[in-house]
């Protein structure tokens, strides 16, 4: 299956740094890519794998 991700952003606390990831969203999920290289492609995730890993970093698992 091919996906087409829409309406890439990144984090507002990104300011105006190249190096960080952006997230577009599709019909089942969203997908992660890395801004200096936009051409390398990008990762997908299911909705419940994207809820989950926001929960995640809200409850500060990863610091």
């Amino acid at each position: 299956m091919t996906v087409h991700p829409e309406g890439w952003r990144k984090s507002s606390r990104s300011h105006q740094r190249t190096s960080c990831v952006e997230v577009g969203r599709f019909n089942d999920g969203a997908a992660v890519r890395d801004t200096k290289d936009r051409s390398a492609g990008y990762f997908t995730t299911t909705d419940a794998q994207w809820s989950a890993f926001i929960d995640a970093v809200k409850a500060e698992k990863f610091d």
